[in-house]
């Protein structure tokens, strides 16, 4: 199962010379199609822009729900598939597709960014903004750092190990982490290299800093937090998303940890009305904030029932909304509503 994951979850490295590219982006205005419902297919990645709109890359389009009904932007832009999105500080959307490069979006017109224009690969899994207002691009082919004129691509020629990036942040004291499939590496600013703890890499697939500035590391053999000395393994099981909510609580969208001997762990049976299904291999779970730091920290499971989870967002109600390999499900505490065509809004 999880050489099944890495196949199709693959995408790694990061940063550290760099190339110039001017940009000559295809530009387009279009209309879009409002539906009732969501996705259909795979949701990878979710947002909240300043306005309030739920925002969904989705393998059928990138979808807008204005907290009534579901607005298909992408849907006469193109068919590709979509796998991330972010609302910049200026408010323009980015959509990153898998084999079309990324679009941004103003609210009126398309631009489209392509290797043509200098982004380092087609494939864009990942989409950040620095402190500095650069917006940062994960590809297949390097990691693109975009400052609204030109590109700046990283690769193993860079010190790389690996051109494709799943994961990239920007921490507190202004040094870049790239996630791959084999290894962390750290730009900071001069050199790029490749971060081991005793030894052991870290085949990642998420990766933020809390607000204690602690690194959290998805990844295929487990969660683990880094407090800038140590690290703690919180569990050995596959973990994809890494969310810290509000209140300081952690979100993983993960294997379910029953294969393991945690007898401290407690399970949450809540929010399954609204799901059907017999694969509960992948579960939302919390771990909560006031035991984080203990050996074995609390956590609630979440089990929708409904094969991969991938990304998760809290809303600014307080629900919980994530993406699942047949639309996006937002859970309000106590059950999972649907916004899938299958279902409908539930």
């Amino acid at each position: 199962m999880k050489n099944k994951r890495n196949a199709l979850l693959c995408m790694v490295i990061l940063l550290a010379g760099f190339i110039y590219f001017p940009v000559q982006a295809q530009q387009k205005q279009t209309k879009s199609g409002d539906s009732s419902a969501g996705p259909n297919r795979i949701a990878r990645n979710i947002i909240q822009d300043k306005k309030g709109n739920i925002w969904i890359a989705a393998f059928d389009g990138v979808f807008r729900y204005d907290g009534k009904s579901f607005t298909n932007i992408t849907s006469t832009v193109s068919s590709v598939t979509f796998f991330s999105v972010l609302e910049d500080r200026k408010g323009n959307l980015w959509f990153g597709s898998m084999g079309s490069g990324v679009f941004l979006y103003d609210g009126r017109t398309f631009k489209n960014f392509t290797t043509r224009d200098g982004l380092a690969g087609n494939g864009v899994t990942c989409i950040y903004e620095d402190k500095t207002g650069n917006v940062w691009f994960g590809t297949d082919g390097g990691a693109s750092c975009y400052n609204g004129k030109f590109f700046r691509n990283y690769t193993i020629k860079d010190g790389l190990t690996n051109n494709s990036i799943l994961a990239i942040i920007e921490d507190k004291v202004g040094k870049f982490w790239f996630g791959t499939s084999g290894d962390v590496c750290i730009y900071d600013g001069k050199r790029i290299s490749v971060f081991t703890y005793k030894g052991k890499h870290f085949n990642v697939r998420s990766i933020i800093e809390d607000k204690k500035s602690n690194i959290w590391l998805g990844c295929v053999d487990g969660l683990w937090r880094y407090n800038g000395s140590t690290f703690t393994n919180i569990t050995r099981n596959f973990v994809g998303y890494v969310y810290e909510d509000k209140k300081g609580n952690i979100w993983t969208s993960s294997e379910s940890i029953n294969n393991q001997d945690w007898a401290s762990s407690s399970y949450d049976k809540k929010g399954l009305s609204g799901l059907t299904g017999k694969n509960d291999l992948w579960v939302l779970s919390r771990y909560d904030k006031k035991s984080l730091f203990n050996k074995r920290p609390a956590v609630t499971e979440i089990k929708p029932g409904k094969g991969m989870i991938c990304g998760v967002l809290e809303a600014n109600d307080g629900s919980i909304w994530f993406g699942a390999s047949d639309g996006v499900y937002r859970y309000d505490g106590n059950t999972i509503n649907s916004f899938n065509h299958k279902e409908g809004q539930k």
